[in-house]
């Protein structure tokens, strides 16, 4: 469910482009001139994540309402990363690698570890493996969008 609330935001954004790309932070900068999150979190990824979830945790077994909940946790853990990374005065969309993959799945994996049935030690393994699989992952991602 993490990598759906990783993934399903990016290729929403990618076949909508601006079209209802309403920033998550409403334009909020805050008193160091930054943007609270910036321009890659909106409205309609949040949504795209928590769907995404929702569905999968009904299709696969933990339920509608585990599947929301890791979405939201996931979502929430990705907006911590970004209000991180603007306070790092990192662009949007710039990679920094362990923030941008740890907060967005081990929140939610600790928050919801015994709905799915996992230990401590289990999320840890499952968030390190979500990171090195992003970390490979995400170079493809932006080499695909450049070309």
């Amino acid at each position: 469910m993490v990598a759906a609330a990783s993934s399903v935001p990016w290729a929403v954004g990618r076949f909508f482009g601006t079209r209802w790309a309403w920033p998550l932070d409403f334009g909020c900068v805050l008193r160091d001139g930054r943007r609270l999150f910036g321009a890659h979190k909106t409205w309609r990824g949040l949504v795209a994540g928590i769907v995404a979830c929702t569905l999968i945790g009904w299709l696969l077994g933990p339920g509608w309402r585990t599947g929301c909940g890791v979405g939201a946790a996931a979502m929430a853990g990705d907006a911590l990363s970004s209000a991180v990374k603007r306070r790092l005065n990192r662009a949007p969309g710039a990679e920094v690698p362990g923030v941008d993959q740890v907060p967005e799945a081990l929140l939610p994996l600790l928050i919801f570890r015994a709905p799915l049935g996992i230990s401590i030690e289990v999320a840890l393994v499952l968030t390190l493996v979500f990171t090195l699989l992003d970390l490979v992952i995400t170079p493809l991602r932006h080499r695909r969008r450049s070309q």
